[in-house]
């Protein structure tokens, strides 16, 4: 399994961790029931400590996505894929009430804010 880490950019590793495979699994990448890579070979791969990647399939398991069987290792579970999209459309929420609020404290008009999520949008494809 691929991950990118970066120490750089401020946000914890296991957190980076727990959203790639996050990712991964919301995308069909990763399917349900497939076996992921043990907590110290994930930690080795990565280059990183077994506390960390711990930390990450422990989060996993308690948002849902990963089962821990014991004995076996850590699973990928079976999703609600109506929850998950809830769940980021949530977070996108928040993100964007924290960009409206800086754009008024700067009177940044909504035309130019719409023009920025467009151009962002479709900076990707």
């Amino acid at each position: 399994m691929e991950l990118i880490i970066s120490n750089s950019n401020g946000v914890p590793i296991y957190e980076q961790i727990t959203e790639q495979i996050k990712f991964k699994i919301v995308s069909n990448e990763l399917k349900e029931n497939e076996l992921l890579p043990s907590i110290r070979t994930l930690a080795k791969d990565l280059r990183c400590s077994v506390i960390t990647t711990k930390n990450a399939y422990e989060e996993l398991v308690k948002e849902g996505y990963v089962k821990n069987v014991p004995s076996k290792g850590f699973y990928v579970a079976k999703i609600n894929k109506e929850v998950v999209l809830e769940e980021q459309l949530n977070k996108i929420e928040e993100l964007m009430d924290k960009a409206v609020v800086i754009a008024k404290m700067n009177n940044i008009n909504k035309k130019t804010l719409n023009e920025m999520l467009n151009i962002l949008y479709e900076e990707d494809k």
